[in-house]
């Protein structure tokens, strides 16, 4: 183990993925990136919201979370 104070950085090199989206998806997406440039006065990429999207879906689900503390051990 090394001295160092800070942890070695986690892996960081963007993954690529290519997802196809049902047409209504595809067009709530839009329309969410509409107010999202009406809240912020400023227009973003779709392809650069959707990770940002999935940031929050994944971290707002509890049930997903609690697994996810209980495979790496910290229990509940």
């Amino acid at each position: 183990m090394a001295d160092i104070s800070l942890k070695r950085l986690p892996e960081r090199t963007p993954v690529k993925l290519t997802i196809g989206l049902m047409p209504d998806l595809h067009a709530r997406i839009g329309e969410y990136a509409a107010f999202y440039r009406e809240q912020y006065d400023r227009e973003e990429p779709v392809a650069e919201l959707i990770p940002a999207m999935l940031e929050v879906f994944l971290g707002n689900d509890r049930a997903f979370q609690r697994r996810r503390r209980e495979r790496s051990g910290e229990g509940g």
